[in-house]
């Protein structure tokens, strides 16, 4: 498996698992993207964004986390979340990052430490 830093050819198939994994989709023209592939074939991306609010210290957010379901339970969701957040860290210095699961996805003991990642 490969992660990288997604290219413009790669957003189609980016969408097309979203669609697979999500009921909504997001619009491709603001987010850092990190795809999650082998060979020709996409099974999975991360998308983050950074936040905004001059109040508040530099952080990340996760908007949209999938991995196919054929590739789901290898540790790979993780693999691009700690992707994402070094990009975050590399480019905006930020503290942490969050992510918001949704009460419909089902109940994984790893959602909990991914909920919100902090600096060490």
């Amino acid at each position: 498996m490969n992660i990288r830093s997604a290219r413009p050819e790669d957003l189609m198939n980016m969408q097309h698992c979203n669609l697979l994994c999500f009921p909504e989709n997001y619009q491709m023209k603001y987010y850092f993207y990190h795809g999650l592939s082998q060979g020709q074939q996409d099974h999975g991306y991360v998308l983050a964004k950074m936040e905004e609010d001059p109040d508040d210290v530099p952080h990340g957010h996760i908007t949209s986390l999938a991995v196919k379901r054929s590739y789901q339970r290898l540790g790979l969701a993780q693999k691009l979340m700690d992707q994402a957040l070094q990009a975050m860290i590399e480019n905006f210095s930020t503290k942490y990052m969050s992510l918001h699961v949704r009460k419909s996805n089902r109940w994984n003991p790893n959602t909990m430490q991914m909920g919100k990642m902090h600096m060490p």
